[in-house]
């Protein structure tokens, strides 16, 4: 089956010739990279936004892989912090976003004649609230991966044959989903979170959030590397560089960490996204991971 679905990626970009892909150096869109490199060779170009809202690391990843592959690497600037309706950090955040980011993909596709515009979203999306996903429908970018039926473990496990280095990558999503919605965002507050989940990966811990709620950071690490950061010196060294970025509490999330746990309280907010209305329960809606 596995086999099934990358020969079907493999025939959706041979028959697309020529596309840009929207690279953010995660594990889903590294894979797509390399096979949309393998089969289209030169006719593919990979494009990353430099923007507040991701990580730095992200952006030299980008740029290390891209240029591994000697595959044209295209940097643009992302200019959502200069949004109100971004900034205002409302439930569809990531839906403005990304209809600002994708239309410039799909103009360097049109200015360079070339097919079209795709991403790496995938199969396990399906079930997440992620109103980005109508923006790229409204774009007419494609997904081939999901096309294809992939789901993360698949991704993951033909990557690590690839011997891509992205194969065991934490995933990695915007700055902006350690934020609550309706606080705003800004750079400083995203810089500050940044710099908060640098100080507690620098214990060795892969897998983490710090959730910004102000005067507190809530972290969120894996139950088993709790234990690491009870540690007395641990301890220490992150209360006390958490507070020298200007939390005033420092706090261990017990549940440990969860994708979508910022979404808690959003209720109907998927069902109301997608026109569909009824009930809902927001612990199920990962997008803000």
């Amino acid at each position: 089956m596995r086999n099934e679905r990358l020969e079907k990626l493999r025939s959706i970009l041979s028959e697309m010739g020529a596309v840009v892909i929207a690279f953010s150096a995660g594990v889903d869109s590294t894979f797509l990279l390399k096979v949309a490199v393998d089969v289209l060779g030169g006719n593919v170009v990979a494009v990353t936004a430099r923007s507040a809202v991701r990580a730095h690391q992200e952006l030299d990843d980008a740029r290390a892989f891209a240029a591994s592959l000697g595959v044209e690497h295209v940097i643009v600037e992302s200019h959502e912090l200069e949004t109100d309706a971004f900034t205002s950090n409302p439930p569809d955040r990531c839906y403005i976003c990304k209809k600002g980011l994708f239309a410039e993909l799909v103009q360097i596709a049109a200015e360079r004649g070339m097919s079209g515009v795709i991403d790496g979203s995938i199969q396990d999306d399906e079930d997440d609230y992620r109103p980005g996903v109508r923006a790229l429908a409204e774009l007419g970018v494609r997904s081939p991966l999901k096309e294809a039926g992939f789901t993360k473990p698949e991704i993951r496990a033909i990557s690590k044959e690839m011997g891509l280095p992205t194969w065991d990558k934490p995933s990695s999503p915007c700055l902006v989903t350690r934020i609550p919605y309706g606080v705003e965002i800004t750079p400083e507050r995203l810089a500050r979170i940044e710099r908060a989940e640098a100080i507690i990966a620098g214990l060795g811990i892969r897998e983490l959030r710090v959730r910004d709620h102000g005067s507190v950071a809530r972290i969120e690490v894996g139950v088993d590397d709790m234990k690491l950061l009870s540690d007395p010196a641990n301890r220490t060294t992150v209360v006390s560089g958490l507070k020298k970025l200007g939390f005033t509490f420092v706090a261990l999330d017990l549940t440990g960490y969860r994708q979508g746990s910022m979404n808690t309280g959003l209720g109907d907010v998927k069902r109301l996204a997608d026109g569909t209305g009824g009930g809902g329960n927001a612990e199920t809606l990962p997008e803000g991971e």
